[in-house]
């Protein structure tokens, strides 16, 4: 019993980080991609700083052997949550080695791809590296990681830092990789496919690498299209070098977020791979620059909690913003202050949980944090602000900090009235207007756009020629953005003007915009609305589509043999569009047991989840069901993605209150495998 007593009296009072100081981390490991299982030796460094009787590892679900300490056998218990080692630990340093193997349930990912290859990869933040790696889930515990990891011949793999060696053993390699510096173990991480890499150097010398599946080489240009020039420019706005030895980007399928910077491998979301149509819609640049920017404010220095989270997403999301500004320009950066502000002022009339709180919405750590940087930034002046961010990532290197820190070096520079400040924007929910657009209007067209917005309530005849003005003007598109949408309830007759000018602005945007609005199609319109079709944008050409065939079935054949080919986005938008409403077209498909099979194959386990749900909603939709169909909705449910399982599962609740589609559920409930069975039953019972 002494053993379990001892565990519980010396460690209730204080965090470990206090009494034991882990400084190194190198792990020899090998993934299994049949069993979905990771094993491998660990040694850690550490150093006792106060005596303790009980030092903890978080490690979910793993098993252990060999567990020594100075190459001693030690007592040890395996909570399923930790593994705790257990003894009379005094000041001074020593090793601590064992071996593991583990069968994650999250953090760490096996991707198939059609039975054929892998693709392998990990998440530590708000996911946890000790699911697979056993190591700390406090952020305040930073070390020195080394991994060294074997797998097959034909995979890359990458890990953090730069790689040492590379050696073959039979159909595998080792991959041993270095860092040099600390950082916690959220930003630990894996990642192994089959890719094409480039390698560039930025102007201060640091090598990067960008990665590419092989079949989506082409797209290397416009899916990196700005990654080095934000790489040197945040290096020179922010002033402190790139704090790590290479950078790399590497995006992974069925990825959980858009992307995640761990130390010096940030890896993203295969949606922003995307040839130079796809970029007009869905560019990767800002997610690009943000996960950059948490290289300095997230791995260099970390915030000591969530209380701070801030310091991590305010920073990067206004850092991002800048490196933005310096591509697209003025107009806009602060047509998306805008935007951002908009979206604040409107949670807040729910949202009560302001910056300064562990359980503040995303919107309010990321964009009103980037928000309370833009005052603070102005208030203060460029010079000012940059002089205290230099110091702070100086001062703070490679450890926690916290709103404080930061405020102190603030007070260094300048007498700003940070209380107040502090009140305003990161202790209070409502958002300050009168500020926010004081500073907005230094952009002439976020004037006019204050103008638009005035005349919301105006009657159309009263404010027509000041919208036709508008349009006719140089102003930034979102201002004539603005003007359409306040449009969208007027009637036809009174608003075909102004419809057809902002047609002819060919700005993408505001004719994306009108596609969106005008759902109901006048025929003296639809020649005008049949230009959408050609415009360079996969997301209007759906849009376009879709509502063109169902304002004119007379047309439906000419629209459909005009777009038979088109692809769209990697998610296949455009061909899972055209198949459903090819398949809805009385007499247009020769061969519609062709075109189900490949419709109801894009929501097979082939393809990613962005794929398989934009192919469930379609066929759901235009009523294209039968039991494969089915299946593959409840195959949904399993999705490590929660926004796919939760698609599938809101989607079977729905179908669930028809009798029929019960009585099919109930069929197929057999065929499905356990995990399957397991979550249609809970379904069923509802």
């Amino acid at each position: 019993m002494k053993y379990i007593f001892l565990f519980f009296t010396g460690f209730i009072f204080a965090q470990q980080t206090q009494f034991v100081d882990f400084k190194t981390a190198s792990g020899q490991l090998t993934l299994n991609a049949k069993e979905k299982s990771i094993s491998g030796s660990v040694d850690y460094g550490f150093t006792i700083l106060k005596p303790i009787d009980t030092i903890k590892i978080d490690a979910k679900n793993m098993e252990f052997s060999k567990v020594q300490i100075n190459n001693k056998d030690v007592v040890f218990v395996n909570s399923g949550k930790q593994l705790q080692i257990i003894g009379n630990f005094q000041k001074g340093d020593n090793h601590l080695t064992f071996e593991y193997t583990a069968k994650p349930k999250q953090a760490l990912y096996f991707i198939d791809i059609e039975g054929k290859e892998v693709q392998i990869w990990t998440q530590g933040q708000g996911r946890y590296t000790s699911n697979w790696f056993p190591s700390f889930d406090d952020v305040n515990e930073k070390m020195i990681f080394n991994l060294g990891i074997t797998y097959d011949t034909a995979y890359q793999v990458v890990s953090n830092g730069i790689l040492k060696e590379k050696s073959q053993n039979g159909n595998s390699f080792h991959w041993q990789y270095e860092m040099k510096k600390p950082m916690s173990s959220y930003v630990l991480m894996l990642a192994i496919g089959k890719y094409d890499k480039k390698s560039f150097k930025s102007k201060s010398n640091v090598p990067l690498e960008y990665y590419l599946e092989n079949k989506d080489v082409s797209r290397f240009e416009p899916t990196f299209r700005y990654s080095k020039r934000i790489f040197d420019f945040l290096e020179k706005e922010i002033g402190v070098q790139y704090p790590w030895e290479i950078y790399r980007e590497i995006p992974v399928r069925d990825f959980l977020y858009a992307g995640m910077e761990n130390t010096t491998s940030t890896l993203l979301a295969t949606r922003y791979v995307v040839d130079s149509i796809g970029f007009v819609d869905r560019n990767y640049t800002n997610v690009d620059a943000h996960e950059l920017a948490h290289h300095w404010f997230g791995d260099l220095i970390t915030a000591e909690s969530s209380k701070h989270h801030w310091l991590q997403e305010g920073f990067a999301t206004y850092y991002a913003a800048l490196a933005e500004r310096d591509i697209f320009g003025d107009d806009y950066f602060y047509s998306k202050l805008y935007d951002t502000a908009q979206q604040i002022k409107f949670a807040s009339r729910t949202d009560s949980i302001p910056v300064l709180n562990p359980k503040a919405s995303s919107l309010t750590f990321y964009e009103k944090g980037a928000w309370a940087l833009f005052v603070l930034h102005e208030s203060i002046g460029d010079k000012a602000f940059k002089k205290a961010i230099k110091s702070y990532l100086k001062k703070y290197a490679y450890q926690t900090v916290n709103t404080e820190d930061f405020f102190n070096e603030i007070k260094k520079v300048s007498d700003f009235d940070l209380e107040k400040f502090q009140k305003t924007w990161l202790e209070s929910t409502v958002f300050d207007t009168p500020v926010a657009n004081a500073l907005l209007s230094k952009n002439k067209s976020i004037q006019v756009r204050l103008e638009v917005d005035k005349l919301k309530k105006m009657p159309l005849a009263e404010k027509k020629d000041f919208f036709i003005k508008t349009l006719n003007s140089d102003v930034y598109h979102t201002v004539k953005e603005a003007i359409i949408d306040q449009l969208e309830n007027e009637k036809y007759e009174s608003k075909k003007e102004l419809l057809v000018l902002a047609m002819k602005t060919n700005n993408i945007q505001i004719r994306q915009t009108i596609a969106e609005s005008l759902t109901k199609i006048p025929e003296d319109f639809r020649a005008e609305y049949e230009t959408l079709l050609d415009d360079k944008s996969y997301q209007t050409q759906e849009i376009a589509l879709y509502w063109l065939w169902r304002n004119f079935p007379e047309y439906r054949n000419e629209y459909l043999d005009k777009s038979k080919n088109w692809i769209g986005f990697n998610d296949y938008n455009l061909r899972t569009m055209w198949l459903s409403l090819a398949l809805s077209t009385t007499n247009y498909a020769s061969n519609p047991d062709e075109l189900v099979a490949e419709l109801i194959g894009f929501s097979s386990t082939k393809y990613e989840a962005t794929t398989r749900q934009n192919a469930l909603e379609k066929l759901i939709a235009f009523k294209i069901i039968n039991d494969q169909v089915l299946s593959n909705l409840v195959a949904s449910t399993t999705h490590h993605m929660w926004q796919f399982s939760k698609f599938g599962r809101d989607t079977i609740r729905m179908l669930l209150k028809n009798s029929e589609m019960r009585a099919s559920f109930e069929r197929i409930l057999p065929n499905l495998t356990p995990d399957e069975q397991f979550q249609l039953n809970r379904l069923l019972k509802e």
